[in-house]
């Protein structure tokens, strides 16, 4: 797995404006939701995708991003990858279907949301925890394996001092959460780590409560 599909959100929206190990069929807020049954295609799960989030910023526009936001395929999300046919064959074993990606941002406040829908839970936790690994192994830090205002199933991991390689532009956190045959992924750049944080756990609460758990 590689961490530079969540590090190509960031340097994408920053161009704009100038895990624990996954618990499959842990219990979520969501859990008793009723929130229908799972996405048939991508356009289904693109409707659970959040649409606003906690800092207010606006959207911004899907085809103002390189690549493109919105819907994802296998091969759209293996070719962020250094090797996209390995990275192919890792998602394939995983059962991965098709994801979506969302992003808002305006100067150095910049927000992403990736979910991506799986074959079933385990493949889904799998995922989750290679990208809460490799972003910490990439942006540095000792991720929060359980943290307290997330449920089983999430890992947080926050930056205070980025490093210039990483092309942050600013204090951040991460999220990583597996639900069901999902993840969700979290990313927010912001003034300090502590409302980055809050922020980042508001906003998965709320992502979680649209998800069936399948």
């Amino acid at each position: 797995m590689s961490p530079s599909r969540g590090l190509l959100v960031l340097v994408s929206l920053a161009s704009l404006t100038g895990c624990s190990d996954a618990v499959p069929g842990s219990a979520t807020s969501a859990a008793t939701a009723d929130v229908g049954p799972l996405p048939g295609a991508v356009d289904g799960l693109g409707d659970l995708v959040v649409t606003d989030v906690p800092s207010g910023r606006p959207q911004v526009p899907d085809d103002e991003l390189d690549p493109p936001a919105g819907p994802k395929s296998l091969a759209d999300v293996a070719g962020y990858a250094e090797d996209a046919d390995r990275e192919e064959q890792v998602l394939t074993e995983y059962g991965y279907r098709w994801g979506w990606e969302r992003f808002w941002g305006a100067d150095e406040d910049l927000t992403s949301v990736f979910v991506d829908q799986f074959e079933g839970p385990d493949g889904a936790a799998s995922y989750a925890d290679d990208l809460a690994r490799n972003d910490t192994d990439y942006y540095g830090g000792n991720p929060d394996r359980d943290p307290e205002h997330l449920p089983d199933g999430c890992a947080t991991l926050t930056v205070e001092d980025p490093a210039e390689d990483t092309r942050l532009t600013g204090p951040a956190a991460f999220a990583w959460c597996a639900h069901g045959p999902f993840t969700v992924s979290v990313a927010v750049v912001s003034a300090d780590t502590e409302d980055a944080l809050a922020q980042v756990d508001d906003l998965v609460d709320q992502q979680l409560q649209r998800l069936p758990r399948g």
